[in-house]
């Protein structure tokens, strides 16, 4: 059963930083592209940021901001956020494409605010 677990949200001031973690479990991590997505407050859900085995792409809106990484040994995606804006207020969610299907933490909140 493939889950994942996402951690590090939490209330950071605007130019602060923020690591969030994703553990995966139920399938072959190493195989997969992973991926962070978030939902801002009334907004539709975005796309941040894809990690496969050789190679990391970011939306514009964090590139130069936001690095993501893996570590395949511990089954776990990371994101650190760096020089964090208000605008980057919203839930942030880890995702695998596992056998043609989508799957999907529950999230972790992340607030920047003074």
């Amino acid at each position: 059963q493939v889950q994942l677990v996402e951690s590090g949200g939490g209330l950071v001031q605007p130019g602060g930083s923020l690591r969030l973690s994703c553990a995966a479990s139920g399938f072959t991590f190493s195989r997969y592209t992973m991926r962070w997505y978030r939902r801002a407050p009334g907004q539709e859900r975005e796309w941040v940021s894809s990690i496969t085995s050789v190679r990391t792409i970011y939306s514009d809106s964090v590139k130069g901001r936001f690095t993501i990484s893996r570590d395949d040994g511990k089954n776990t995606v990371y994101l650190q956020m760096n020089s964090l804006k208000s605008e980057d207020t919203a839930v942030y969610y880890c995702n695998a494409e596992v056998f043609g299907r989508d799957y999907w933490g529950k999230g972790t909140l992340v607030t920047v605010s003074s």
